[in-house]
């Protein structure tokens, strides 16, 4: 049944100020069809207006008879270059009471203040918007540019190209290299991306064996001279090899003995997928299901679903992306089966979980696989309460602790570095971080049976109070949460 509203598109407009943008604005909407009112002051201006066959007349818009001339109209640009004829025209507007819609004109963020101060709904700086038109045109230009000099490099190769992910390499990682290698395969180029370390994490595994994303381990290369081209994708250093890098390509600052000829590193994007993206478009290669969900995936694992540190670009990358993705695939990887292993480091866990306030801390004992920790502390972030979280554990004569955090309060990354980052590595940041820890630091202790009990209290007094300490709690008293 009609309810007798009817609503329609704005479609009457009124300019106030008819300079050069105006004129710009004018004619663009002119274009579109919109019936557009010039006000002026200019008389010679007006009549020239006239002469296209525009509505133009002649006012002053400071006065109120300009706002008089526009009372019928939706939308009010007022678009002069003097600024306080623009302030005087806004209150003037203000002043009759209408619904109507105001855009200014400012020249600074002051002006602008001012602007919004006497009712503008919309404040334009001409300036800023120049500057903005300029950042993207340059943006385009290096991309184009950095997209020519890789190509270059890539087709240079004589026998195969290797791309490198980060030793036990994480979504991302792996997402930039098979996009790097839907790009060489592009351009009529070989390659092989390659890993050290294990793909340890549940839904590392699944994400790889899913996507059918075909990782070669070094060790298991029988030529390794094959390559004499390496490019680093998400990944800086690389010296368990013997390999030169030619290529860097990376959403990190890197700390590297080398000195690639080819290095795009962009810590103003959240993720090394989003740039390997921007590359995929300006190639225009026809980005295979596999490698856009892989791509999507890691953008989205980078930014916590794009809760974390996302930037327009990511969102931008993940919008191409979305529609060439599978997303059943990506639901399967989201939620992988839990293996014996993590499953008895997370009962372990939560077992010894020592909770101060919205912090806990666990000592999951000795580990096989060492990935379990960081899937643990994400697990006992869903407790009731708990808002910050550090799993830790011994293998290889090595304390390994991954920690999380949705405590905006909290950077845990600063935290671990704040903790250990003088006797150990730290990495990480805002919500996820993680460290490694010499276990003789903390006791000069060998592992062995007699031993076990002893060193794991040790280790867990020590690695506890320096964290609680870090994290500015007390850690002297222990809870289980119970």
């Amino acid at each position: 049944m009609s309810t007798g509203v009817t609503i329609s598109a704005i479609s009457d407009y009124a300019i106030l100020g008819c300079g050069s943008v105006g004129y710009a604005v004018a004619e663009e909407l002119v274009e579109q069809g919109k019936d557009v009112l010039i006000v002026d002051r200019d008389e010679s201006r007006v009549e020239s207006l006239r002469d296209q066959d525009m509505d133009a007349r002649t006012a002053d818009i400071r006065e109120t008879e300009a706002a008089d001339l526009v009372a019928d109209r939706d939308v009010i640009l007022i678009l002069a270059s003097d600024v306080e004829s623009n302030k005087r025209a806004v209150s003037n507007i203000r002043e009759t009471d209408r619904d109507q819609f105001v855009v200014a004109r400012a020249s600074d963020p002051v002006s602008g203040d001012e602007l919004e101060d006497l009712g503008a709904d919309v404040v334009i700086n001409p300036s800023a918007v120049i500057a903005e038109s300029a950042l993207r045109a340059l943006e385009s230009g290096e991309l184009e540019y950095n997209a020519g000099m890789l190509a270059s490099l890539i087709e240079e190769t004589s026998s195969r190209l290797a791309i490198l992910t980060q030793d036990s390499p994480d979504p991302d990682s792996i997402a930039s290299a098979a996009a790097l290698q839907a790009i060489a395969e592009h351009l009529g180029v070989e390659s092989d991306v390659i890993y050290l370390g294990d793909v340890g994490h549940q839904e590392n595994r699944a994400f790889v064996n899913l996507l059918g994303i075909d990782l070669v381990q070094w060790e298991e290369i029988d030529d390794q001279s094959v390559y004499d081209t390496v490019a680093l994708v998400d990944h800086g250093t690389s010296s368990e090899i013997d390999l030169s890098a030619d290529v860097l390509i990376d959403h990190h600052e890197a700390d590297t003995e080398y000195e690639p000829e080819f290095v795009d590193i962009r810590p103003n994007m959240s993720s090394t997928s989003t740039i390997v993206t921007k590359y995929i478009q300006e190639f225009d290669v026809n980005v295979s299901e596999e490698v856009a969900t892989a791509l999507l995936y890691g953008i989205r694992a980078e930014t916590l679903d794009f809760k974390r540190d996302t930037t327009p670009a990511d969102l931008t990358a993940a919008a191409y992306l979305y529609p060439f993705a599978n997303h059943d695939t990506l639901e399967q990887v989201e939620s992988p089966s839990m293996s014996p292993e993590t499953l008895d480091v997370l009962a372990e866990a939560i077992a010894n979980r020592d909770v101060q306030g919205s912090h806990l801390v666990s000592n999951a004992g000795l580990v096989r696989d060492r990935e379990a920790l960081t899937q643990a502390a994400s697990h006992l972030l869903n407790l009731e309460g708990v808002t910050t979280t550090a799993v830790f554990g011994i293998a290889d004569e090595t304390i390994f602790l991954a920690g999380r955090s949705k405590d905006i309060r909290i950077n845990i990354g600063k935290v671990l570095e704040d903790a250990y980052g003088e006797m150990g590595e730290t990495a990480g940041h805002s919500t996820q971080a993680s460290a490694e820890i010499p276990l003789g630091i903390f006791t000069g202790i060998e592992i062995s049976d007699d031993t076990r009990d002893t060193l794991l209290e040790l280790t867990e007094e020590a690695v506890k109070r320096t964290l609680f300490d870090a994290m500015g709690v007390d850690g002297s008293e222990g809870s289980n949460g119970s």
